[in-house]
């Protein structure tokens, strides 16, 4: 049996995900329903992280803790194998999540009132930590031919004028749509911010799970000046360990990061707890190297499922991703309504995550997580094949 079709019982455990729905949802639903909404493995991560904190656990004291040189050099490491991108240790700040760090870059860096702008469709954090500290979003939308996105670089530039947008938000690989930016695209994005004296902050938190033939670039490698950029980066979503909080944020330019630490300081942002300081060092290996390896093939795998599975339902487009482990379902031409085909699927046992949840540019799609056991993506592909069915 392959690692992953391990079925294991996560009801009942406290599990947003799982345990969550009816609240989410705000409705009753199955018993049974399966959820393929947030972005969130049924996957255990893998023995070298469990055996890293089993350790610290082993212990027993749990003291005050900091992160130490193993925890720098295993992230310097990773970028450099996995990515190929030099990190100078220097570079490295910490925090407890990759939205916490975006709440701290804009608060930091921007002020209200100010602009943030992002493309859209958009991961919702990106517009809602922004609005919840008196900033307002704007957008660059997306630009969508037959299931491939581009970003319209003169209306970005048009965008950037704003003299009132101080920053930009970049999904990097995007969330929700499931696709990676080229290194030229990166350049391009890169230099128009530099131009317009725009902070440049690129999330890659999914720069793992890329599945296609392509490459993660990141941002501060593509890029020809780096004084203007911040990147974020975590193990959580790579490894299924979103629960125990770790993030980590790359700020090359020295006076943007004194900024950031004073920033720390002023609002008690401490070091990581000391098991995510395990886990790091525990992901970050040979081990959890090949344990990513063998994840990305399952997810292939899986894609593959979904496809087959949606493309023969009558005004339903969907295509593999390139990245993550979410996909973009088009349902538009079936002209149902979002409310509809929420409720549908719902009451069929499935739960999705509807496509305006990213923006006005979302509706008419679906976002599905197919970071699942083989058995429960097939179970839940039949329950979503019968559910357009029924409005035949």
């Amino acid at each position: 049996m392959n690692l992953f079709d391990e079925v294991i019982e996560r009801r009942d455990t406290g599990s947003l995900k799982w345990d969550r729905m009816q609240a989410i949802y705000n409705r009753v639903i199955p018993e049974d329903t399966i959820p393929l909404w947030i972005a969130d493995m049924d996957f255990a991560a893998p023995r070298c992280i469990r055996e890293a904190i089993d350790q610290k656990l082993q212990h027993g004291v749990f003291g005050y803790s900091f992160e130490n040189d193993a925890c720098q050099q295993a992230i310097i490491h990773w970028l450099a194998t996995q990515h190929d991108t030099v990190i100078q240790p220097e570079w490295i700040l910490y925090h407890q999540g990759v939205v916490p760090a975006i709440g701290a870059v804009v608060d930091a860096f921007t002020k209200k009132g100010d602009h943030i702008l992002m493309t859209e469709p958009i991961y919702p954090p990106f517009f809602h930590v922004p609005e919840q500290m008196d900033r307002t979003a704007v957008y660059c939308p997306l630009k969508e031919e037959d299931g491939t996105y581009t970003l319209d670089f003169a209306l970005f530039e048009q965008a950037l004028r704003d003299e009132k947008v101080t920053l930009f938000i970049l999904c990097h690989p995007h969330n929700p749509i499931g696709f990676t930016w080229s290194e030229s695209e990166l350049k391009t994005i890169a230099a128009l911010c530099k131009k317009h004296h725009v902070l440049l902050l690129s999330d890659e938190i999914h720069s793992d799970l890329v599945l296609s033939s392509e490459k993660h670039v990141p941002l501060l490698k593509a890029a020809e000046q780096t004084d203007h950029i911040i990147s974020l980066f975590a193990p959580t979503k790579t490894f299924n360990i979103a629960g125990i909080h770790a993030a980590f944020i790359f700020v090359p330019d020295a006076a943007r990061r004194l900024t950031l630490k004073k920033y720390f300081e002023r609002h008690f942002i401490s070091s990581l707890n000391v098991f995510a300081i395990a886990a790091i060092e525990g992901a970050f290996s040979e081990e959890g190297a090949r344990w990513l390896a063998q994840l990305k093939d399952y997810l292939r795998t899986n894609s593959q499922l979904v496809v087959d599975a949606l493309q023969t339902i009558p005004g339903v487009r969907v295509q593999k991703q390139q990245a993550t482990y979410l996909m973009w379902i088009d349902y538009r031409d079936t002209l149902l309504a979002e409310a509809d085909i929420m409720n549908a699927l719902l009451d069929h046992g499935v739960a999705l995550d509807a496509g305006s949840k990213y923006g006005a540019h979302g509706k008419g799609f679906l976002r599905l997580n197919i970071a699942c056991p083989k058995t429960t993506l097939t179970e839940a592909l039949e329950r979503i094949q019968k559910t357009f069915a029924s409005f035949t």
